[in-house]
């Protein structure tokens, strides 16, 4: 089976904006809930934006995570099937 862009969703997306990373909540289609960490947005000179991927993550992409990560597990519970 082909991947399909459109069953891909984001349900919830944190976003640093001290280094960019960004963290979400995905589902494809009906399958359960996961969370990705990055890629990470850049911002051009232009105004625009460029994506990479996350790669080694900094201290300061630590902390910002750690951060969050109570509510990103608090989100993720909400959304996945119970076991």
């Amino acid at each position: 089976m082909a991947f399909d862009p459109e069953k891909d969703k984001i349900l919830k997306k944190w976003v640093s904006e001290e280094t960019g990373l960004v963290v979400t909540i995905n589902q494809y289609g009906d399958g359960e809930p996961k969370l990705q960490i990055g890629p990470r947005i850049f911002k051009k000179k232009d105004g625009g934006e460029s994506q990479r991927k996350a790669g080694r993550l900094t201290i300061e992409d630590v902390m910002w995570f750690y951060d969050i990560i109570d509510e990103a597990k608090e989100e993720l519970s909400k959304l996945a099937r119970p076991f």
